[in-house]
């Protein structure tokens, strides 16, 4: 998905950028879902290995957290938290949800700002501020440029680890 093609406004083709714009806002909301799924899914990630390093230390507390060492919640707690499996988790979660932040702000820009832009240049079209064509367009074959040249410049795609 490439976030800055996808907010660009044609202003000569205001009803191909109305029909595109609820389309968008589905792409960028299903977007947004799936990066908050994966966000959830490294929560729990996190979850589960603090859970496992901590009953790793109690079970075995001379393996885990030395010799003669008994096992405390501080001492424990010290443990996972600087255990490797712990930093890797907590560091796949930092990253879903950033990623997580940037479709969401992408997203709502989709679906308040570039509505409301479409919105008023629309009323700046009805109030004459632009020259119309003075031939009747063809809606379909615009629509079909108009897809044909968004396809063809996509070049930035958000990637997410799975």
């Amino acid at each position: 998905m490439d976030y800055e093609l996808d907010m660009q406004i044609d202003p000569n083709t205001l009803d191909i950028e109305w029909i595109e714009q609820t389309s968008l806002a589905m792409k960028y909301g299903k977007e947004f879902v799936e990066a908050k799924k994966v966000a959830a899914q490294a929560h729990e990630n996190v979850k589960v290995t603090r859970a496992r390093l901590i009953k790793r230390a109690n079970k075995k507390p001379d393996k885990c957290l030395g010799e003669g060492i008994k096992p405390t919640d501080a001492k424990v707690e010290a443990y996972y938290r600087n255990h490797e499996d712990h930093k890797t988790a907590k560091q796949e979660l930092i990253e879903a949800q950033y990623e997580m932040d940037l479709i969401e702000i992408a997203k709502n820009e989709i679906s308040f700002t570039r509505k409301a832009a479409l919105e008023n240049l629309v009323k700046l079209y009805t109030s004459n501020y632009f020259a119309g064509p003075e031939l009747p367009r063809d809606l379909n074959t615009e629509w079909e440029e108009h897809a044909k040249q968004k396809s063809a410049n996509k070049k930035v795609k958000l990637t997410r680890k799975k």
